[in-house]
């Protein structure tokens, strides 16, 4: 079999059909790019590593730009990850593919599945990798993924969470650490995960005869809740899971409807403390971490 010819009429009738059918370029390109990988891969086996080295010589002579050794590598890893997971989703682009082939197997699955839910573009999609979301993903959120269990609103929530501190403040108070919330808030609540929208800060809610403030109330449109989130600029004590849930069960008992689930809070915090969260009573309590970047 000449594999070399078949990887070449591959191409040439992925250039036809991005001519005559622009609605399906991004789908042309990505069975082409199956089709030339599972060649490659052939070719390999028969011929040894050093054949990528050679038909990217030849195509880039014949075609240009486009077949570097690096390339042909990626459409024969493409091949196998497609063979792995049986179908890919035709929503990504190649350059989407590219950026994340090399992927573990979980690693790669979430960066799809984020990726076709948020409509990332590619600028975005690196932002986020570049950021280390996957890795700073709960252990249980990963597993969640991985047994396409079902998720629920703070799954995604990171650990630690970045905010943005380009003036380089020192963060001597909550207030402070509002304020670069603030500066920034569609970074924040991206943080946070899907669905995140702002309500208020320092939203207002009396208890008896006086007025306690939430640093901040939130709502997520996916899960149909609110959220309250309290920063605290030292380690995690245990009177704070008590003040945030008296501010959960105010906004459940005076402001959410019957149709809406319970109200979740979010400790961002300088430091966490696992065992007061392990004791807390609520369940619809976590506590994360901040960093300044």
């Amino acid at each position: 079999m000449n594999y070399y010819n078949e990887i070449k009429n591959e191409l040439i009738n992925n250039e036809i059909n991005r001519k005559v059918k622009k609605y399906s370029i991004n789908k042309s390109d990505l069975n082409t790019y199956y089709n030339v990988g599972k060649l490659l891969l052939a070719a390999g086996n028969q011929y040894g590593e050093s054949i990528i080295k050679e038909y990217s010589i030849k195509l880039t002579e014949e075609f240009g730009s486009g077949y570097s050794q690096r390339n042909l590598r990626n459409m024969r890893q493409f091949y196998k990850v497609s063979q792995k997971w049986q179908t890919v989703s035709a929503k990504l682009s190649w350059s989407h593919y590219c950026e994340i082939l090399w992927f573990d197997d979980n690693k790669f699955q979430y960066y799809v599945k984020i990726a076709e839910l948020n409509n990332l573009s590619i600028r975005q999609l690196r932002e986020k990798i570049k950021s280390n979301e996957y890795e700073r993903l709960p252990e249980f959120t990963k597993n969640k993924l991985l047994n396409q269990d079902k998720q629920n609103v703070v799954d995604f929530v990171k650990n630690p969470i970045k905010i943005k501190n380009d003036n380089k403040c020192d963060i001597f108070s909550e207030k402070v650490l509002q304020k670069l919330i603030l500066e920034d808030i569609e970074n924040f609540l991206e943080e946070l995960g899907i669905g995140f929208t702002f309500i208020k800060s320092e939203c207002p809610i009396k208890l008896g005869n006086r007025y306690n403030y939430i640093d901040l109330l939130l709502y997520n449109i996916k899960y149909r809740c609110y959220v309250v989130v309290e920063l605290k600029i030292t380690e995690l004590k245990k009177e704070h899971t008590g003040q945030i849930m008296t501010y959960m069960n105010y906004i459940d008992k005076n402001i959410k409807t019957i149709e809406e689930n319970d109200t979740v809070g979010i400790i961002i915090c300088k430091q966490d403390n696992k065992y007061v969260i392990k004791y807390c009573s609520d369940e619809r309590i976590i506590a994360r971490e901040y960093e300044l970047v």
